[in-house]
């Protein structure tokens, strides 16, 4: 069946395309008459604007474009969650893609949504991503860009984040004035920039504390960084050193839980023998026995920061008006459980 227009409206009712699209915008110089019958045969017909009409009229696509690293991170959905509430204030539609952490991946989506005509792109950049010309391309286009939670130094756009090395920095300190001294660290790939200052954090706090730091008590968990990395790790952990360490900070709350499922089984007592600390305060961390203290990046801030930095700029650049970038860092919160 072919789509109403409003061109079909206009002739049933023997008025102009003009005052029948201006009838269903409610502009006052129409009559109320005028209007209700508009509507009444709008609903009748079961009219739908042609969005993609009026975006080629207003320059604009109505589209915007999200790419992360993982739809199954509890942090991310979350993230998404704010991202869609607000584009959806705008009446504005979410183009959502998964990179898989892949370089590769990453940058054609890129492309694909530049080829979409999308108004503007918020990224959380793939842990395997070293080159950024993808992303000076949607610069260089002149299409709003805005990274959040994994970002690069490298790339001039706004950036909306937060203080990866404070929090973790915070985390292990707690830890530390618990009484725990042999603290080891569960950390991610050697390349995102939060996992770089996760672990300077929990270096800092050992030395400020007056701790050696100690490489052996680093584990590089640079696979997929869940359960099963955070369980192998913590056997690891055991095989290597015994009951030497009595506490491990992780960079995020899957390494934790997966390490919580080893001790477990070991029949190795938490927090008596070995406390931990997560971080991101996945759902899981609340549930699990014990339950996992973790530090709260207030995913929904960032997700809602990042998206109207983010049309503020389209704003800005449909009107010819310049573009200011920020960098904006949302605060964390310890949220301490049994764990610790």
């Amino acid at each position: 069946m072919k789509p109403v227009t409003l061109k079909d409206i206009a002739r049933q009712l023997g008025i102009s395309i003009t005052t029948a699209s201006k009838a269903l915008k409610n502009y006052p110089d129409v009559s109320e008459k005028t209007k209700r019958k508009v509507r009444e045969l709008a609903e009748e017909l079961n009219y739908v604007p042609n969005a993609f009409a009026v975006g080629l009229r207003k320059q604009e696509s109505k589209i915007i474009g999200v790419i992360i690293p993982t739809m199954v991170h509890y942090f991310f959905s979350t993230v998404l969650d704010a991202i869609m509430k607000e584009a959806e204030k705008r009446d504005y539609m979410v183009i959502t893609m998964q990179s898989n952490e892949t370089y590769e991946l990453e940058k054609r989506q890129v492309d694909l949504l530049l080829n979409k005509g999308v108004d503007g792109i918020l990224i959380s950049l793939s842990n395997k991503t070293r080159d950024f010309k993808h992303l000076q391309k949607v610069i260089d286009y002149n299409i709003p860009l805005v990274l959040f939670d994994k970002i690069s130094k490298l790339v001039n756009c706004s950036k909306v984040l937060i203080d990866d090395r404070k929090a973790a920095y915070e985390a292990v300190t707690y830890l530390i004035k618990k009484g725990r001294r042999r603290i080891a660290h569960f950390r991610g790939d050697l390349n995102p920039q939060n996992s770089i200052d996760r672990f300077l954090g929990y270096k800092k706090a050992l030395e400020d504390h007056g701790i050696p730091y100690d490489p052996k008590l680093v584990y590089l968990c640079n696979n997929n960084s869940d359960f099963t990395d955070g369980y192998s790790s913590a056997k690891q952990l055991i095989d290597d050193h015994g009951e030497e360490v009595d506490a491990i900070f992780t960079v995020n709350d899957m390494l934790a839980i997966g390490a919580i499922n080893y001790f477990n089984e070991k029949g190795i007592k938490i927090p008596d023998r070995i406390a931990l600390f997560g971080f991101s305060n996945w759902f899981m961390a609340s549930v699990i026995t014990p339950s996992l203290s973790s530090v709260d990046q207030n995913a929904l801030n960032i997700g809602k920061t990042a998206t109207e930095i983010l049309f503020e700029e389209i704003s800005c650049r449909q009107k010819g008006e310049p573009i200011t970038h920020k960098k904006v860092i949302i605060d964390t919160e310890l949220v301490i459980r049994d764990s610790c």
